[in-house]
This record gives structure tokens, sequence and C-alpha cells, in this order.
């Protein structure tokens, strides 16, 4: 079986192939500025590049699972979401919960198969 780490750091690798998955760890904004769409819009563009680095594209994601940082940022993000993930609808769990920084407003991990 061969795995394929994508830009592993100290701690985790951004994404991990194997047996025609890819894993992508939870991704967040690095501007940290924007609301909940501006995040979202840029945790979903580091996931289409991950997902191409990995040679899979969103029509290929299987589960997501999504944390935000107030469940009243649901709405937004999911309007996001939903413009970006089109007909291809994984399964998915949104929930509420205290990330990493506060200004984080929403984290996003997909699994893709082949």
């Amino acid at each position: 079986m061969d795995i394929t780490r994508f830009e592993p750091s100290n701690l985790y690798s951004a994404a991990v192939s194997a047996h025609g998955f890819l894993f992508v760890s939870g991704i967040t904004p690095k501007n940290r500025q924007g609301d909940v769409r501006a995040q979202t819009r840029e945790v979903l563009a580091e996931i289409d590049r991950l997902l191409a680095l990995g040679g899979f594209d969103r029509s290929r994601i299987v589960s997501a699972m999504i944390w935000v940082s107030d469940i009243r940022l649901r709405d937004a993000m999911n309007e996001e979401w939903v413009g970006w993930v089109g007909d291809h609808r994984p399964a998915r769990a949104c929930v509420e919960a205290k990330l990493a920084d506060p200004a984080m407003l929403v984290e996003i991990q997909v699994t893709a198969a082949a």
C-alpha cells in the first residue's frame, strides 16, 4: 500500500493519500480578518488546491466535517459551501467548537475518494 503525504509539517500533513482516498486535514483561514463568508471562501480554495495536489477535485469529496466558532455563523457558511460544492454533496457534519485562535471562525476537513 502506497501512502503519500502532502506538505508534511512537524505536527501533521496537509493531506494524505492512501487506498484511493485523499484525507485533507482540518483547514483554517490564514487571513483571520474577514467574516465567516470570506474565511469559508479562503478555506474552500485551499481545499481545492490540496485536492488537486492529490489528483482529486471537489466532486470526489465523500465526507466533510465543519467546525464553526459560533453556530449562528452556520447559515452564512452554508451559503458559501452550497455554492462551492454544487451537486456533489458529501456526507457532512457541522458543529460549534472553540477553535485554536479566537479570530478563526471556520475549519473544514474533507475526505475524497477515487
